[in-house]
């Protein structure tokens, strides 16, 4: 039985925010892993039934993450995110938004800055994501588009995953001292 985890997406149609807190059943630095290495956020990030091919990685400042969701048709959903902060295993700050297969932002879809950070709580890691936009009304284009539904399927693929990832790392045998 899964346990009962905290979700809350809480739109902010003034300021054009969202916030999102989510937290996993999974230490702390198993999570940033899966935010982190490209290897991992292949494997859940993207609505089912739409799988992620990285394109290109650069996880530091300054550096980028280059990537498409891909539907089952085989169509490509191009995005980009910027790594402008980083401080390991507790959080980063970036720029999100649709490219083209260069990754040449989309100016006629809404960009936004994102923060991200985790914190313990208890065995558990809790996700703060706070999305900023340009424009009250770019908020309620992504919400339009399917934000929180997608948010929701994403993160649930996160979720199996670091089931799975926790699995694995039980069934390895004790190393020796």
């Amino acid at each position: 039985m899964r346990p009962d985890l905290r979700f809350d997406f809480i739109a902010d149609m003034q300021d054009g925010t969202l916030t999102i807190r989510r937290e996993f059943a999974a230490g702390r630095q198993m999570v940033w892993d899966c935010y982190t290495r490209s290897e991992l956020l292949d494997r859940w990030y993207a609505p089912r039934p739409l799988t992620t091919k990285t394109r290109s990685f650069d996880f530091r400042e300054g550096g980028h993450w280059h990537f498409a969701m891909i539907d089952p048709n085989g169509t490509h959903y191009w995005s980009r995110t910027d790594y402008e902060t980083i401080t390991p295993i507790d959080g980063y700050t970036g720029y999100d938004g649709f490219t083209d297969e260069t990754g040449v932002v989309n100016p006629d879809l809404p960009r936004s800055r994102q923060e991200l950070r985790l914190a313990d709580k208890g065995n558990h890691t809790l996700v703060e994501t706070r999305v900023s936009y340009d424009s009250p009304k770019d908020l309620q284009k992504v919400i339009d588009m399917g934000m929180e539904e997608g948010l929701t399927s994403t993160l649930e693929r996160l979720d199996e995953l670091l089931a799975s990832l926790i699995a694995e790392a039980q069934s390895l045998p004790a190393q020796s001292a």
